[in-house]
């Protein structure tokens, strides 16, 4: 049985994503780029983050979040 080398699937994917870049659409149909799907997935959940911790004492009132009960102090910001 012949050994295979891991480089050749990784090889083959990277020349298939260079090769969706420099392609024209064939298909006609317009997709978004792989990176700006993934920078405003990041975006979004930094942004979530951010708002949930300005309101947390509201969503603590209302019980949508813990009080913090169980959470190792070491963890919480200052």
């Amino acid at each position: 049985m012949p050994i295979q080398s891991k480089a050749l699937p990784l090889s083959s994917l990277l020349r298939r994503a260079i090769r969706s870049f420099t392609a024209s659409s064939e298909s006609g149909a317009e997709t978004a780029h792989p990176l700006l799907v993934i920078s405003a997935l990041v975006l979004f959940t930094l942004f979530a983050i951010v708002e949930i911790d300005l309101h947390s004492a509201q969503l603590q009132a209302i019980g949508l979040l813990g009080h913090g009960t169980g959470i190792d102090p070491v963890f919480l910001g200052p």
